[in-house]
């Protein structure tokens, strides 16, 4: 049941016309996808992922020791696993391609369902609805429980 609510479509950070990278999260962490360039050799890139930063600063902070990036068909899936479990991002690079406020809300109502579903693994929250604005899933009701 917790598939069904996972992240529906990635976000896309668009520069003049250009798509520069997309990216989804979950409550423990943000995906970044970033096309590459046809005909560069995998090996010619790197990325270091830093507590606040990957080649840019990051919105929040991220644990360095599990976040990771990896290369599949063409593109860089960097994994940054969040330091606070729960936090909506509003993207995952300081000033770029932050949500508006309606995907932003739509994102934490998404993320408070999951905290939910992962609390109450026998039930199925994929079709429930807030109505009004959605409470921050990392403090609502004495917060996420801990591991």
């Amino acid at each position: 049941m917790a598939e069904k609510l996972a992240p529906e479509k990635r976000h896309a950070f668009v520069h003049n016309e250009q798509k520069v990278f997309e990216w989804d999260q979950t409550l423990e962490e943000v995906n970044m996808y970033i096309e590459l360039p046809k005909g560069v050799p995998t090996k010619l890139f790197c990325c270091t992922i830093q507590a606040g930063h990957v080649e840019h600063d990051l919105t929040h902070p991220v644990k360095t020791d599990s976040s990771f990036w990896t290369i599949e068909d063409g593109e860089m899936h960097i994994t940054l696993q969040k330091r606070e479990k729960g936090k909506t991002w509003s993207s995952p690079i300081q000033g770029q391609g932050i949500l508006d406020p309606y995907a932003a809300d739509q994102e934490q109502k998404r993320l408070m369902l999951q905290r939910f579903q992962e609390e109450n693994p026998g039930f199925d929250f994929s079709q429930a609805q807030f109505s009004g604005t959605c409470p921050d899933p990392r403090t609502f009701m004495g917060g996420i429980r801990s591991e």
